[in-house]
């Protein structure tokens, strides 16, 4: 998996690399073309549920799809902050070791 690439260009990739249209993907996994569609252009977020899905479908780390779509959210929140958006996530970085720390 690529980290720089998004959650949905993620599944595209996955999906052409199989060369497989939208209509059979979206069928498989019980889902509309149209919101495939829009999960692939970011322009829809996908349930943990649906995640599931596409990792079991695509035979990927779900893992791997989770970290991708989690890192979306992230970098979304932050990206307006261009001055400070590498500085907000060393900051997140260490709050999360801190905060794993404190609750063992």
């Amino acid at each position: 998996m690529k980290l720089e690439q998004s959650f949905g260009e993620t599944v595209k990739r996955l999906r052409e690399k199989k060369n497989l249209p939208l209509r059979a993907v979206a069928e498989a996994l019980n889902i509309d073309t149209s919101t495939l569609g829009k999960i692939e252009k970011n322009n829809r977020k996908p349930t943990k549920q649906l995640i599931d899905k596409f990792a079991r479908y695509f035979k990927a780390s779900e893992k791997e799809l989770l970290i991708a779509f989690l890192s979306d959210k992230v970098v979304y929140q932050v990206m307006d902050e261009e001055d400070l958006s590498i500085e907000v996530l060393k900051a997140a970085e260490q709050k999360i070791k801190y905060l794993n720390r404190s609750n063992l």
